[in-house]
């Protein structure tokens, strides 16, 4: 499966962005998603999951309460909603798929090229 992420961009603190993954040449409703996480300097982080339900969603201490993943299987896309956006959360975003994996594990099989997400102070 080819994932292709957009929707980054800048943003002041406390702003909103969406990001989207779209997904083709698999059956993307198989797939658990995940969103991941690299800062300049730092290693991935994981940032949220979601089953290939949607009925079971997972998130980092981190963005909990202010990110929210969700998918459209009719879209083969899949979202991460960020809202109250603080500095520290300027990162490249990845999204990742996976038949199998579910949650903070980076060993999803599928990733997508990234999407810089910048927020200024």
């Amino acid at each position: 499966v080819q994932l292709q992420a957009s929707g980054g961009g800048l943003v002041q603190a406390g702003g909103s962005l969406r990001l989207s993954c779209a997904a083709s040449g698999g059956t993307f409703s198989s797939y658990h998603m995940g969103w991941f996480r690299q800062a300049p300097g730092k290693e991935r982080e994981f940032v949220a999951a979601i089953s290939w339900t949607g009925s079971r969603t997972y998130y980092a201490d981190s963005v909990k309460g202010r990110f929210t993943i969700s998918r459209d299987n009719a879209k083969n896309t899949v979202y991460l909603q960020m809202n109250s956006l603080k500095p520290e959360d300027t990162a490249v975003y990845y999204c990742a798929a996976d038949l199998y994996t579910f949650g903070t594990s980076p060993n999803y099989d599928y990733w997508g090229q990234g999407t810089l997400v910048t927020v200024s102070s």
